[in-house]
């Protein structure tokens, strides 16, 4: 009899541990499924930060959209490191792993993009080019969540017969349509390069803004007296080559006022002026306004294209 309640006891004890341990397991599962979900929701508001810094990049300007894209990417490898420190249990390793996976992608389509974006905005089409294959990997890093990480993940904890609340979708890429260089280059406002270039240099030189007659001053405040005045862009063809329909802009950096002008014609070492109004009046105060024309098809050198003034609007 005494060795029989021995037997019991033990056994209970054993059940007991085991019990402890499920319970245990089960725990770290749910935990680890609550961490994993988070991570996800913080990459798909990553993603749409990024998308929306590219859509308004036409109107944002160029340092507001580098500055935009930046942060993303920091976000994006802060994100990879939380994943990389998660204490995974063994059943969930699988679908750990393609988190992990689909993490790095994103962190490394952003951080490409960081370096393309300005000679994007320059209407390079190599640059646009290399978004569209970034744009390609969120779109796969978006297959690997859903159709390998995710239902990995659903499986364990089914198979394991623990309860949880689920996973985000997890999708990153808003359309597909971001995947087609021509619709990127139309997101950022940039014209593309059609047919062959003709051979010799191309492009212009900004050389000097004026309103009302007066030229603005680089490294020195310029007081405007309308919040919607017309700029005077006046330029020169520094090229060997005739440039049709050049694109004048002015943009006020941080917010959504432009405007732009289009010059049909330059023939080279002739210059020209465009008069570009502002779609919209901008905001009261000392404002950062951007003159700028635009790169044609062929220009490599785009340093002398633009010119950044310290503007006070009434």
């Amino acid at each position: 009899m005494a060795l029989g309640a021995l037997l019991v006891v033990i056994v209970l004890i054993a059940l007991g541990v085991h019990s402890c341990q499920v319970s245990a397991n089960n725990s770290a599962m749910q935990s680890y499924t609550g961490d994993a979900a988070s991570l996800i929701q913080s990459s798909n508001a990553n993603g749409q930060a990024l998308f929306k810094a590219l859509a308004t990049a036409g109107s944002a300007g160029a340092t507001t959209t580098q500055n935009a894209i930046d942060s993303a990417g920091s976000q994006a490898r802060t994100l990879v490191t939380r994943a990389q420190q998660l204490s995974v249990p063994d059943q969930l390793r699988n679908g750990n792993a393609n988190l992990l996976l689909a993490l790095r992608m994103r962190a490394d389509g952003i951080g490409q993009i960081a370096t393309q974006i300005q000679p994007a905005l320059n209407g390079n089409q190599t640059a646009v080019d290399a978004i569209a294959l970034q744009t390609a990997r969120f779109y796969a890093s978006d297959v690997v969540y859903k159709d390998y990480s995710s239902p990995e993940i659903y499986a364990a904890m089914n198979a394991a017969g623990v309860r949880f609340a689920g996973l985000p979708s997890g999708q990153f890429v808003p359309s597909l349509t971001w995947l087609v260089p021509s619709n990127i280059a139309r997101a950022l406002r940039v014209r593309l390069a059609s047919g062959r270039i003709a051979p010799g240099l191309h492009g212009h030189r900004l050389d000097s803004v004026s309103v009302a007659g007066t030229a603005l001053q680089v490294g020195s405040p310029n007081s405007l007296a309308s919040t919607t005045p017309t700029f005077v862009l006046s330029f020169t063809n520094t090229g060997q080559n005739a440039e049709s329909n050049v694109v004048c802009k002015v943009t006020v950096n941080g917010t959504s006022v432009t405007g732009s002008a289009t010059v049909a014609q330059t023939l080279p070492g002739h210059s020209y002026t465009c008069d570009v109004t502002l779609s919209s009046p901008a905001p009261a105060g000392t404002q950062t306004v951007v003159a700028a024309i635009e790169s044609v098809p062929g220009e490599k050198n785009t340093a002398n294209n633009s010119i950044s003034y310290t503007v006070t609007f009434p």
